[in-house]
């Protein structure tokens, strides 16, 4: 998947753009020789940070004076001798950082993911680790850094591992029935016990899969979609609840034709809010295929807003969870009814915005989180846990008596258990995760 790990990385690791401190990361056996190419004549104990001038490996002209650590192998993110490098964080001081460490001979450029690739393959982290630190990385709230947070630090790890053993204690009953059986100690070995076993580990990876839903929800955020007839306020509305203006907003009916979203933090939970084209028949074939991209958000959506200025009643294709709001309050012929409406808001003053808010951030708060812990955040995850409790179930069921059979479900489970963590079957998704992580990553 990526170039031969005998190579010598480098990488920026923090941010592109205008900043305090730059920090570079270097990775493979050639760090020593790239310390003395850069920083020529200066001693580097690990694990302490040292300030030295850094200097083009040619001309020796220096370029920014830098804080210097360097970790010996094993001891570092990636299992390699590494070195960071923070300089200065403006723009040319980074860039000429970045051109004096790729003349330096045997260092190339990193590949997006590649320093987590190293620690993966040299036993630093496994693969749900890797997936909370692409998480971390991607959080944009408060819950959704938490979650990351919980998982890049080896929670889901730690409960395949607690399950594991469990399962490892009964394969290792049932195998001491097969290949014992004429001895008198191992009738204590009961198919029973192996059984009482396998119902624990079920029962366990029972309350995993309990808050699955959610923290996939909260990676994914809270997806609230903002409907209605056209020129009702909808996009005025959008504009108000993001804090700013994304949605052009127009007095003749029909403008907004494609699907506009924003992210909201909303409590530390992430909502999307997804502004539609307004629900009516139209000619335009533009329009109407607005109008039908409305309707399947708003059916996927996890909540739908129904915006509309006259009943306020929902339609009656609205499906999954809905609220009625009543708009344009701010207008005498409008407030009048709105005294019928549990939302009644005019997103123009604002009146009655922050009670709908309020009740959307109920329903995230209540949608997004779990009374256990999350550690399955992933469909892969959930899937994986799955088959295990799949095989559980058939080493539960009243028929299942043979040993040899018993055996081979324990095993499937455990082997479903060990393809989360990364330690076999996963070469095809290897790709696909390593990759949505950044280059100093």
């Amino acid at each position: 998947m990526y170039a031969s790990s005998r190579d010598t990385i480098f990488a920026l690791a923090s941010g592109l753009g205008k900043s305090a401190v730059g920090v570079f990361r270097i990775s493979g056996p050639a760090c020593s020789a790239a310390l003395a190419a850069v920083a020529p004549g200066a001693k580097f104990p690990a694990r302490r940070t040292v300030l030295r001038t850094v200097r083009h490996p040619r001309t020796l002209e220096p370029i920014d004076r830098a804080l210097i650590t360097r970790f010996e192998a094993p001891s570092s993110f990636t299992g390699e001798e590494v070195v960071e490098l923070s300089v200065t964080g403006g723009r040319a001081v980074i860039s000429a950082t970045a051109r004096a460490l790729a003349i330096v001979p045997g260092l190339r450029p990193a590949e997006p993911g590649e320093f987590a690739w190293r620690a993966f393959v040299n036993g630093k982290l496994d693969l749900s680790e890797v997936e909370g630190l692409a998480d971390l990385v991607d959080a944009e709230t408060e819950a959704q850094r938490r979650q990351a947070q919980r998982i890049a630090g080896g929670a889901l790890r730690r409960e395949c591992e607690a399950i594991r053993a469990t399962l490892i204690s009964a394969m290792a009953m049932i195998e001491a029935q097969i290949d014992f059986s004429d001895v008198e100690d191992a009738e204590n070995l009961t198919l029973n016990t192996v059984k009482r076993a396998a119902r624990t580990a079920r029962d366990r990876i029972d309350r995993a899969l309990a808050g699955a839903n959610a923290a996939e929800r909260l990676r994914e955020g809270f997806v609230v979609v903002i409907a209605g007839p056209p020129n009702v306020g909808k996009s005025t509305l959008m504009n108000a609840l993001a804090g700013r203006d994304v949605a052009i907003t127009s007095p003749f009916a029909g403008t907004t034709r494609d699907l506009i979203e924003v992210l909201l933090d909303l409590r530390g939970y992430p909502v999307v809010l997804v502004d539609t084209a307004g629900i009516r028949e139209a000619e335009d074939p533009v329009e109407r295929e607005g109008v039908n991209r409305a309707l399947r958000r708003a059916k996927h959506a996890d909540l739908t807003l129904w915006l509309d200025d006259q009943d306020g009643s929902l339609p009656p294709f609205a499906e999954g969870q809905a609220l009625a709001v009543r708009t344009k309050i701010d207008l005498p012929e409008s407030r009048s009814a709105s005294a019928r409406s549990p939302f009644a808001i005019s997103a123009k003053t604002g009146e009655g915005v922050d009670k709908l808010l309020d009740a959307i951030g109920d329903l995230a708060e209540e949608r997004l989180s779990s009374s256990e812990p999350a550690v399955l955040t992933l469909e892969r995850h959930r899937q994986a846990f799955q088959e295990a409790r799949e095989s559980l179930s058939s080493v539960l069921a009243p028929e299942a008596s043979e040993p040899e059979l018993v055996a081979e479900d324990l095993r499937r489970s455990a082997a479903a258990l060990d393809r989360v963590v990364g330690r076999i079957g996963v070469e095809d998704v290897l790709g696909e995760i390593f990759s949505r992580l950044c280059i100093g990553k």
